[in-house]
């Protein structure tokens, strides 16, 4: 008897997390659909802006300076083999 208590409550587990899952899914969904719709709208409105002020628009479309050199540099896995 205590064996089907146990495999009826993880069975009802189970069903909770998988719903609890489903509706994770939906909600990450749905906020990655808002950012994207953000980004458009925002990437839309900064042309807009940029047409309606031009003199703006050539301070922002300055390109940015590029960063520092780094000091690591590509090593091949292949390389670090010990050799026999």
């Amino acid at each position: 008897m205590a064996h089907w208590v146990v495999a009826g409550l993880g069975l009802l587990l189970a069903v909770v997390a998988l719903s609890y899952g489903r509706r994770l899914s939906r909600r990450l969904d749905a906020l990655s659909k808002s950012y994207w719709e953000l980004r458009y709208d925002y990437t839309r409105l900064r042309s807009q802006v940029s047409r309606m002020d031009p003199e703006q628009a050539d301070d922002a479309a300055e390109p940015p300076q590029p960063a520092a050199p780094s000091s690591v540099t590509f090593v091949p896995l292949s390389s670090m083999k010990k050799k026999p």
